[in-house]
């Protein structure tokens, strides 16, 4: 398990590096460094662990050998969340471990991104190995509504990423259309207002 392979998982902004250890049909185990750190982080553990597993350190982004964010935009937490489910879908692993620590889930309230995680799709995790221990601070009363909420999120976004087209040329009346369809409290006159500045006139249309 000394012998890892460089792996790249394309994004939006670019991509997620990672490193990858052990049999490609072993059991899947997703680990997650910590604060500041990357995917070296495990170098010396990896090769102390079970054999027979498929292990996969993943480099959030901005750390590592992964892309960073555009300039300007912030690295929220619910952030790194949906790089691990972006991973997720990358590697196929419909169920699998996940390991880490520090930054993984070493923070108050709702900045734990483990238990974000496993609290969202609780169903793609079997083991949860926590280096250091905490749980997940959420009020019960909190709990369905944040669910909700993030999950929706998360899974939107990356259905919009798989869909992602190049934009389509539209006339005047359809642009409208469409745009009175997406947001219904607008009027076919604020519509109107909106798509001349909003809209690019191309040969296309």
């Amino acid at each position: 398990l000394g012998m890892f392979s460089e792996v790249k998982f394309p994004v939006p902004w670019g991509h997620v590096a990672a490193k990858a250890w052990g049999p490609p049909d072993g059991h899947p185990v997703l680990c997650l460094h910590g604060w500041l750190d990357n995917a070296n982080t495990f170098d010396r553990l990896i090769p102390l662990l079970p054999r027979d597993c498929r292990y996969v350190a993943m480099d959030f982004s901005g750390h590592g050998l992964s892309s960073h964010r555009p300039a300007g935009s912030p690295y929220h937490f619910l952030d790194y969340v949906s790089d691990v489910r972006r991973v997720a879908a990358a590697l196929q692993w419909r169920r699998f471990t996940l390991m880490g620590h520090s930054m993984a889930f070493l923070f108050v309230s709702q900045h734990f991104i483990f238990p974000q995680f496993c609290f969202l799709y609780p169903e793609m995790v079997d083991k949860l190995i926590l280096l250091e221990n905490l749980g997940f601070l959420l009020s019960p009363e909190d709990t369905e509504a944040w669910l909700k909420s993030k999950r929706m999120v998360i899974d939107r976004l990356l259905s919009l990423e798989a869909r992602q087209q190049a934009p389509k040329a539209r006339s005047p009346e359809a642009a409208l259309q469409r745009l009175l369809e997406a947001n219904r409290h607008l009027t076919a006159e604020g519509g109107a207002i909106l798509l001349q500045r909003g809209a690019t006139e191309t040969p296309a249309g």
